[in-house]
Protein backbone atom coordinates (compact mmCIF):
# COMPACT_ATOMS: atom_id res chain seq x y z
CA UNK A 1 0.00 0.00 0.00
CA UNK A 2 1.10 3.54 -0.69
CA UNK A 3 -0.21 6.55 1.23
CA UNK A 4 0.59 10.24 0.93
CA UNK A 5 1.29 11.51 4.46
CA UNK A 6 0.11 15.05 3.75
CA UNK A 7 -3.17 13.77 2.31
CA UNK A 8 -3.78 11.42 5.26
CA UNK A 9 -3.02 14.17 7.80
CA UNK A 10 -5.37 16.55 6.01
CA UNK A 11 -8.14 13.96 5.87
CA UNK A 12 -7.76 13.10 9.55
CA UNK A 13 -8.13 16.77 10.47
CA UNK A 14 -11.13 17.13 8.14
CA UNK A 15 -12.86 14.01 9.51
CA UNK A 16 -12.17 15.12 13.08
CA UNK A 17 -13.81 18.49 12.44
CA UNK A 18 -16.75 16.82 10.73
CA UNK A 19 -17.32 14.36 13.57
CA UNK A 20 -16.98 17.00 16.30
CA UNK A 21 -19.75 19.00 14.63
CA UNK A 22 -22.03 16.01 14.10
CA UNK A 23 -25.01 15.57 16.42
CA UNK A 24 -27.94 13.20 16.38
CA UNK A 25 -31.22 15.12 16.80
CA UNK A 26 -32.77 15.60 20.21
CA UNK A 27 -36.07 13.77 20.80
CA UNK A 28 -38.16 16.95 20.48
CA UNK A 29 -36.38 17.87 17.24
CA UNK A 30 -37.66 14.74 15.50
CA UNK A 31 -40.94 15.41 13.62
CA UNK A 32 -44.02 13.66 15.00
CA UNK A 33 -46.68 14.54 12.43
CA UNK A 34 -46.28 11.36 10.39
CA UNK A 35 -43.97 10.88 7.41
CA UNK A 36 -44.40 8.53 4.49
CA UNK A 37 -41.58 6.13 3.60
CA UNK A 38 -39.79 8.36 1.07
CA UNK A 39 -39.92 11.34 3.43
CA UNK A 40 -38.60 9.18 6.27
CA UNK A 41 -35.68 7.92 4.20
CA UNK A 42 -34.78 11.48 3.13
CA UNK A 43 -34.89 12.68 6.73
CA UNK A 44 -32.68 9.84 7.95
CA UNK A 45 -30.10 10.57 5.26
CA UNK A 46 -29.99 14.14 6.50
CA UNK A 47 -29.66 13.13 10.14
CA UNK A 48 -27.06 10.43 9.57
CA UNK A 49 -24.49 12.66 7.94
CA UNK A 50 -21.50 10.74 9.29
CA UNK A 51 -19.23 10.60 6.31
CA UNK A 52 -17.42 13.38 4.52
CA UNK A 53 -19.13 14.14 1.16
CA UNK A 54 -16.63 12.32 -1.04
CA UNK A 55 -17.15 9.04 0.86
CA UNK A 56 -20.92 8.78 0.54
CA UNK A 57 -21.01 5.95 -1.98
CA UNK A 58 -23.45 3.78 -0.02
CA UNK A 59 -26.99 4.50 1.06
CA UNK A 60 -27.30 5.01 4.80
CA UNK A 61 -30.81 3.55 4.76
CA UNK A 62 -33.30 2.30 2.17
CA UNK A 63 -37.02 1.62 2.17
CA UNK A 64 -36.39 -2.11 1.77
CA UNK A 65 -34.10 -2.08 4.81
CA UNK A 66 -36.76 -0.33 6.91
CA UNK A 67 -39.38 -2.87 5.83
CA UNK A 68 -36.97 -5.62 6.84
CA UNK A 69 -36.46 -4.11 10.31
CA UNK A 70 -40.22 -4.06 10.83
CA UNK A 71 -40.68 -7.59 9.49
CA UNK A 72 -38.02 -8.93 11.84
CA UNK A 73 -39.57 -7.19 14.83
CA UNK A 74 -36.58 -4.94 15.45
CA UNK A 75 -38.77 -1.83 15.41
CA UNK A 76 -42.53 -1.10 15.45
CA UNK A 77 -44.34 -0.88 12.14
CA UNK A 78 -45.72 2.33 10.61
CA UNK A 79 -49.15 3.63 11.59
CA UNK A 80 -51.31 3.79 8.47
CA UNK A 81 -48.13 3.89 6.37
CA UNK A 82 -46.71 6.81 8.34
CA UNK A 83 -43.65 6.98 10.57
CA UNK A 84 -43.73 9.07 13.73
CA UNK A 85 -41.12 10.23 16.25
CA UNK A 86 -40.68 6.82 17.97
CA UNK A 87 -40.20 5.10 14.58
CA UNK A 88 -37.56 7.61 13.52
CA UNK A 89 -35.80 7.31 16.88
CA UNK A 90 -35.67 3.52 16.41
CA UNK A 91 -34.26 3.97 12.91
CA UNK A 92 -31.58 6.40 14.06
CA UNK A 93 -30.42 3.91 16.69
CA UNK A 94 -30.57 0.97 14.27
CA UNK A 95 -28.65 2.76 11.51
CA UNK A 96 -25.98 3.82 13.98
CA UNK A 97 -25.60 0.44 15.67
CA UNK A 98 -25.59 -1.60 12.45
CA UNK A 99 -22.13 -0.23 11.71
CA UNK A 100 -20.80 -2.58 14.37
CA UNK A 101 -23.52 -5.06 15.42
CA UNK A 102 -25.62 -7.58 13.52
CA UNK A 103 -29.40 -7.34 13.56
CA UNK A 104 -29.94 -10.06 16.16
CA UNK A 105 -27.71 -8.18 18.60
CA UNK A 106 -29.35 -4.84 17.79
CA UNK A 107 -32.77 -6.34 18.52
CA UNK A 108 -31.56 -7.25 22.02
CA UNK A 109 -30.06 -3.80 22.57
CA UNK A 110 -33.15 -1.79 21.62
CA UNK A 111 -36.25 -1.14 23.75
CA UNK A 112 -39.36 -3.20 23.01
CA UNK A 113 -42.61 -1.86 21.59
CA UNK A 114 -45.55 -4.02 20.55
CA UNK A 115 -46.84 -1.65 17.86
CA UNK A 116 -47.11 -3.28 14.44
CA UNK A 117 -48.09 -2.26 10.94
CA UNK A 118 -51.33 -0.25 11.05
CA UNK A 119 -51.99 -1.30 14.66
CA UNK A 120 -50.73 0.42 17.77
CA UNK A 121 -50.04 -1.51 20.95
CA UNK A 122 -52.60 -1.24 23.76
CA UNK A 123 -50.56 1.37 25.62
CA UNK A 124 -49.95 3.55 22.57
CA UNK A 125 -53.57 3.21 21.43
CA UNK A 126 -54.70 4.98 24.61
CA UNK A 127 -52.87 8.14 23.55
CA UNK A 128 -53.37 9.60 20.06
CA UNK A 129 -50.18 10.42 18.21
CA UNK A 130 -48.92 13.82 19.33
CA UNK A 131 -50.69 13.71 22.71
CA UNK A 132 -49.36 12.69 26.11
CA UNK A 133 -46.85 9.87 25.83
CA UNK A 134 -47.83 6.29 26.60
CA UNK A 135 -45.50 4.23 28.76
CA UNK A 136 -44.40 2.49 25.55
CA UNK A 137 -43.39 5.75 23.85
CA UNK A 138 -41.87 7.03 27.08
CA UNK A 139 -39.62 3.97 27.16
CA UNK A 140 -38.46 4.61 23.61
CA UNK A 141 -37.81 8.26 24.45
CA UNK A 142 -35.76 7.37 27.51
CA UNK A 143 -33.69 4.86 25.56
CA UNK A 144 -33.14 7.30 22.69
CA UNK A 145 -32.13 10.21 24.92
CA UNK A 146 -29.64 7.98 26.73
CA UNK A 147 -28.35 6.75 23.36
CA UNK A 148 -27.68 10.19 21.86
CA UNK A 149 -25.99 11.37 25.05
CA UNK A 150 -23.67 8.37 24.96
CA UNK A 151 -23.15 8.85 21.21
CA UNK A 152 -21.97 12.43 21.72
CA UNK A 153 -19.58 11.52 24.54
CA UNK A 154 -18.20 8.54 22.65
CA UNK A 155 -17.62 10.60 19.50
CA UNK A 156 -15.52 13.07 21.49
CA UNK A 157 -13.60 10.24 23.16
CA UNK A 158 -13.00 8.60 19.77
CA UNK A 159 -11.63 11.83 18.31
CA UNK A 160 -9.23 12.16 21.26
CA UNK A 161 -7.98 8.60 20.84
CA UNK A 162 -7.47 8.96 17.09
CA UNK A 163 -5.58 12.20 17.70
CA UNK A 164 -3.25 10.39 20.11
CA UNK A 165 -2.79 7.38 17.84
CA UNK A 166 -2.10 9.64 14.84
CA UNK A 167 0.38 11.94 16.61
CA UNK A 168 3.27 10.99 14.32
CA UNK A 169 1.18 11.33 11.17
CA UNK A 170 -0.04 14.74 12.34
CA UNK A 171 3.49 15.84 13.32
CA UNK A 172 2.59 16.46 16.96
CA UNK A 173 5.50 17.10 19.32
CA UNK A 174 4.30 14.59 21.90
CA UNK A 175 3.96 11.04 20.63
CA UNK A 176 2.48 8.57 23.16
CA UNK A 177 3.33 4.88 23.11
CA UNK A 178 0.06 4.14 21.32
CA UNK A 179 1.02 6.39 18.40
CA UNK A 180 1.37 4.66 15.03
CA UNK A 181 4.16 5.43 12.60
CA UNK A 182 2.37 4.71 9.34
CA UNK A 183 -1.10 4.83 7.86
CA UNK A 184 -1.02 1.04 7.52
CA UNK A 185 -0.55 0.77 11.29
CA UNK A 186 -3.45 3.18 11.87
CA UNK A 187 -5.71 1.10 9.63
CA UNK A 188 -4.75 -2.07 11.50
CA UNK A 189 -5.24 -0.42 14.90
CA UNK A 190 -8.66 0.93 13.95
CA UNK A 191 -9.78 -2.47 12.68
CA UNK A 192 -8.49 -4.25 15.80
CA UNK A 193 -10.23 -1.78 18.13
CA UNK A 194 -13.45 -2.22 16.15
CA UNK A 195 -13.21 -5.99 16.56
CA UNK A 196 -12.61 -5.81 20.31
CA UNK A 197 -15.42 -3.26 20.72
CA UNK A 198 -17.90 -5.44 18.86
CA UNK A 199 -16.87 -8.50 20.88
CA UNK A 200 -17.36 -6.64 24.18
CA UNK A 201 -20.77 -5.30 23.14
CA UNK A 202 -21.98 -8.74 22.04
CA UNK A 203 -20.72 -10.47 25.20
CA UNK A 204 -22.52 -7.94 27.38
CA UNK A 205 -25.75 -8.21 25.37
CA UNK A 206 -25.71 -11.99 25.77
CA UNK A 207 -25.61 -11.55 29.57
CA UNK A 208 -28.97 -9.77 29.59
CA UNK A 209 -31.29 -11.45 32.12
CA UNK A 210 -28.57 -13.70 33.53
CA UNK A 211 -26.96 -13.81 36.98
CA UNK A 212 -24.11 -15.64 38.71
CA UNK A 213 -26.06 -18.92 38.62
CA UNK A 214 -26.43 -19.08 34.85
CA UNK A 215 -24.17 -16.41 33.38
CA UNK A 216 -21.03 -18.48 32.97
CA UNK A 217 -17.71 -18.36 34.78
CA UNK A 218 -16.28 -15.20 36.32
CA UNK A 219 -13.00 -16.91 37.19
CA UNK A 220 -10.15 -14.57 36.28
CA UNK A 221 -7.53 -17.32 36.18
CA UNK A 222 -6.03 -17.67 32.71
CA UNK A 223 -6.28 -21.07 31.08
CA UNK A 224 -5.85 -22.53 27.63
CA UNK A 225 -9.50 -23.35 27.10
CA UNK A 226 -11.43 -21.28 24.53
CA UNK A 227 -13.92 -18.83 26.04
CA UNK A 228 -17.55 -19.18 24.97
CA UNK A 229 -19.51 -16.08 24.00
CA UNK A 230 -21.58 -16.30 27.16
CA UNK A 231 -18.67 -16.84 29.56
Amino acid sequence: MSYDKALIAGKLRRWEKHLMRFRLPEWDEIPDFGLYMEQTVDLLRKYLDYLAPELKNEEVVTSSAINNYVRRGIMPGPIKKKYYRPHIAFLLMICTLKQSLNMSMIKIALPTCECSADARCDECAKSPVGSAESSCTSGVRSAYESFISRHDLTAKYFVQQVRLASAALLDHDEKPDIAVQTTEELVASAAIVAGFSRLLAEKLLLLDGKDLSNGGSIDCETDSEPVDAGE
